[in-house]
């Protein structure tokens, strides 16, 4: 395929990709229609996760709109999986259901596209968060690191405990992305500050969120950021409550995917949310759709999603002018090179 940029719609500026060939694969070209079906099959958090899911429904649900589509299987729908169990039977349903562009939600899906695909060569799937290197799915991927690496930044500036804390949902490549990408941000702009992590081992429960933040604001802690989809929904839970017992505790919350400043809101004076990190997931679902309606399939292409094209980005949220300056640097630093972002844990420093 030849290497060109698509001009995105946003999920809340103007967002560019840029499209990587994986392997000798090329793009599908088949006749152009004046709409298509599209169809996100979600992981086990949901569609109403305040997160991942909700974004990517969201950016689905008004492209339809957009193109007097109703909801159904003749224009867009979701299909809600709510145990790993699930994935085979709801990918397979869309398949029969005939949609034209089918969305598998998260790496957790990855498995279940790897035997569903291959029975469906005749399909267009895409999955998020993953690369498949199959002839008819579309690889969308995101530099999380990167923005992870600014919320760090973020964190260690405004920290006046010098003790942060990250909570991921579960351990896998993608997480551990935020994770890496978190601490070496922290550690950049603050190399004394201690950075605890800890993970839920869920994407969907709230109360153990809020548990461990109850814990992490008990031992000092001061900003959580966190990758847990609606496990986050209980960190912000707790961090509100403690302000509201007490005014005057400075506690925050990092939020991911999508601008989570509503979650954060205490009263028109007070909000949580130190600002949030984002990713075009609706984004890239927007450029697909559109692509089809061309005949343009991205069959066996990967598409990389990262800061150098606003592919993922942070919120301004709370940060304070100084923060912001400072995050604006590094984020200049990543885009020329000059600053690395390592995507492992162990090539991240948290001494």
């Amino acid at each position: 395929m030849n290497n060109k940029r698509l001009a995105l719609l946003t999920l809340a500026t103007g967002l560019t990709t840029t499209l990587v060939a994986c392997g000798s694969e090329t793009e599908t070209k088949t006749t152009e229609k004046d709409a298509v079906s599209a169809v996100l099959v979600t992981d086990v958090a949901g569609v109403d996760d305040k997160s991942f899911n909700q974004g990517s429904w969201e950016a689905l649900e008004a492209w339809g709109q957009s193109h007097g589509l109703q909801k159904g299987s003749n224009g867009y729908n979701y299909l809600e999986s709510n145990s790993d169990s699930d994935y085979v039977t709801n990918l397979s349903a869309a398949v029969h259901a005939e949609y034209d562009m089918i969305f598998a939600g998260g790496y957790k899906l990855e498995a279940a596209l790897k035997e569903v695909a291959p029975s469906y060569p005749e399909s267009h799937f895409a999955i998020i968060d993953r690369v498949v290197e199959l002839p008819n799915v579309a690889s969308i991927t995101f530099k999380d690191h990167q923005s992870s690496f600014l919320a760090g930044v973020a964190a260690g500036e405004t920290s006046k405990t010098n003790k942060v804390g990250f909570i991921g949902g579960m351990h896998g490549e993608v997480i551990d992305r935020f994770e890496a990408g978190f601490i070496a941000g922290v550690k950049a702009v603050n190399p004394d500050a201690v950075v605890e992590v800890q993970y839920a081992d869920s994407f969907v429960d709230a109360g153990k969120g809020k548990t461990m933040a109850h814990a992490m604001y008990s031992n000092g802690i001061d900003v959580i950021y966190h990758a847990s989809a609606g496990v986050g929904n209980g960190i912000f839970s707790e961090a509100k409550e403690i302000v509201q017992a007490d005014p005057s505790r400075e506690v925050w919350v990092i939020g991911v995917d999508q601008d989570q400043s509503a979650e954060g809101y205490i009263d028109e004076n007070r909000n949580v949310t130190l600002t949030s990190s984002l990713k075009g997931v609706g984004t890239a679902i927007t450029t697909l759709c559109n692509d089809a309606i061309d005949g343009v399939y991205h069959d066996g292409e990967v598409l990389v999603f990262g800061l150098e094209d606003e592919g993922v980005a942070i919120t301004d949220g709370e940060m304070t002018d100084e923060v912001k300056a400072k995050v604006e640097e590094y984020k200049a630093k990543i885009i020329s090179g000059e600053q690395v972002v390592p995507e492992k844990v162990e090539n991240s420093e948290n001494n």
